[in-house]
């Protein structure tokens, strides 16, 4: 029984690290999808500006090295969001099933 609630006390701390890390990561999302989209929007407006066709501007200024380069970026963070989003459910997962257990023990089950 010591052990679960070792168990559970780890738990929640891992729980309230995870929800620590989970802000972190969201700002990080939301900050990489700024920056993507404001330079998008430039390149986009540039090359508008230098002439280049509607029907090519869309593809060529996501072409460009740095608007790709900012779209990983983008991408990588999202990706860490929802990994950081899947841990936190799995240790919450976790925790109820170890409080089923303490509670299995507690019944004499």
């Amino acid at each position: 029984m010591q052990e679960l609630t070792f168990e559970i006390d780890k738990l929640r701390k891992d729980l309230n690290k995870t929800i620590t890390e989970l802000n972190k990561a969201g700002y990080e999302k939301a900050k990489a999808e700024y920056i993507y989209r404001v330079a998008l929007a430039k390149e986009l407006l540039m090359n508008k500006d230098k002439g280049l066709a509607a029907t090519l501007n869309n593809d060529v200024s996501r072409g460009n090295e740095a608007i790709a380069k900012y779209k990983f970026n983008r991408d990588v963070a999202e990706t860490m969001y929802d990994t950081t989003y899947e841990k936190l459910r799995a240790i919450k997962i976790e925790l109820g099933i170890v409080e089923r257990q303490m509670e299995a023990i507690r019944k004499g089950e």
